[in-house]
């Protein structure tokens, strides 16, 4: 080993495969966890430097929350999958300048029993055009 502890120990995976096993791990977690603790979790995939790096930088994007667990923070996901999806689905929305449009083909293209489940989660006024 070079000595350098901010390198990944194995195989190189992209940021964004490293927050999402990261996060899955939380995830099945029973409560939140520090940076050791994932580390330990990994095993001796990722150096704690490097948990610690992409722990701050999930908690940045507020992927995550934390909380002060001694010297140390203890990160939490934010939301449970459902909320992430949704979250995703927002942002792709809020990226487009013609959100009817996207909208529309988002509705045009669900199940009917989608668009019911839809129509009933709006609440009874969201047939109020129809």
């Amino acid at each position: 080993m070079d000595g350098d502890t901010h390198h990944v120990r194995g195989s190189k995976l992209p940021n964004g495969a490293r927050e999402a096993e990261i996060l899955a791990l939380l995830q099945r977690a029973e409560g939140a966890l520090t940076p050791g603790e994932v580390t330990e979790r990994l095993g001796s995939e990722l150096t704690y430097s490097s948990v610690v790096t992409i722990l701050t930088r999930m908690h940045v994007k507020q992927l995550l929350t934390r909380t002060r667990r001694g010297r140390a923070y203890a990160y939490a996901p934010a939301t449970d999958d459902a909320g992430f999806a949704a979250r995703r689905m927002r942002t792709v929305l809020e990226e487009r300048s013609d959100r009817q449009a996207v909208l529309s083909r988002f509705a045009d293209g669900l199940s009917d029993s989608d668009a019911e489940l839809l129509r009933q989660l709006l609440g009874p006024d969201s047939d109020a055009g129809h």
